[in-house]
């Protein structure tokens, strides 16, 4: 699909100082324009219902697997997908949506034209998110210098807070003329898993080869679409695994729903399109991304 369709000359060139900023910095994190532009790539989702939530029989199946996985039942202790949506049909309207997480590169061309903070995050702050993760880890993904860490151009973005996000949107909806924004969680849902109901992306059928998690990968963020095995019926890519990925749902004052997992975890129980949890707003974490969307086809 051609998703500069509709876009003013202006907007398709980027004839702006972002787009010679996103070239110069692309380069020097180790990528190129070619390899994931500063216009994200959009793939079409058709108006209509789909099933979404989930059932008593997939939330057993998450806490077995990820049984299976850690040795322990801390999840299912916990409850951790006892408070899932309900399964049923929803629907939603057309919508165009990234088909891949917003990378490095795409993010450093927003911040070389409005010098909004580069992702990173100081010592103090990370330990009162009280993680598991200990500071010491989110190095390989901080920037240094307003540029991305070298050879990640194609990673996921990290380290941005869900004002950052919308900021980013913000910006790309003002160089292009289109109106970008993150997906709530149905529409982020009816991307990830189709509209069958399926358990993963790919199908019901648990495969760790097919997603970038702590089961076969290298507990490391990768570059986005390296897992096209594990596509969406939509072509959605990296739904599963990769990074957790804000939401524009709020779940209470604050606090914004996360969704699919991440290199982090095993299992993969979490990494299912209807496993649901929320993050403060304003939290910068190594595990989390996102991706965004436009109304209409």
């Amino acid at each position: 699909m051609d998703c500069t369709k509709g876009l003013s000359r202006r907007s398709v060139l980027l004839g702006t100082a972002g787009f010679f900023a996103f070239a110069a910095v692309s380069s020097r994190a180790g990528g190129s324009r070619a390899d994931q532009g500063p216009i994200p790539e959009l793939i079409p989702i058709p108006a209509g219902p789909f099933w979404s939530g989930s059932d008593a029989a997939e939330r057993e199946l998450g806490y077995r697997l990820d049984e299976a996985a850690y040795g322990h039942s801390r999840t299912r202790q916990r409850k951790w997908y006892d408070f899932e949506y309900k399964k049923k049909q929803r629907s939603t309207t057309a919508y165009r949506i990234t088909r891949n997480l917003i990378t490095n590169a795409q993010y450093a061309a927003f911040v070389a034209a409005t010098g909004h903070r580069a992702p990173e995050v100081d010592e103090a702050t990370w330990k009162s998110y009280r993680l598991i993760h200990p500071f010491e880890r989110t190095r390989r993904h901080a920037w240094s210098g307003g540029k991305p860490p070298a050879g990640r151009a194609n990673h996921p973005v990290v380290l941005v807070s869900h004002r950052d996000a919308r900021a980013y949107a913000d910006w790309l909806s003002g160089e292009t003329g289109l109106t970008w924004r993150l997906p709530t969680w149905l529409e982020w849902e009816k991307a990830a898993r189709g509209i069958d109901g399926r358990i993963f992306p790919w199908g019901d059928d648990w495969d760790p080869a097919r997603l970038n998690s702590h089961d076969q990968g290298p507990f490391d963020t990768l570059p986005v679409g390296s897992f096209p095995q594990g596509a969406s019926p939509f072509g959605l890519l990296d739904a599963a695994g990769q990074v957790f990925e804000w939401t524009a749902s709020e779940t209470k004052p604050g606090r914004y729903e996360v969704r699919g997992g991440s290199w982090d975890d095993s299992g993969c129980g979490v990494c299912r399109p209807g496993a649901r949890h929320s993050r403060p707003q304003d939290l910068k974490h190594i595990l989390v991304g996102f991706r965004l969307m436009v109304e209409g086809h």
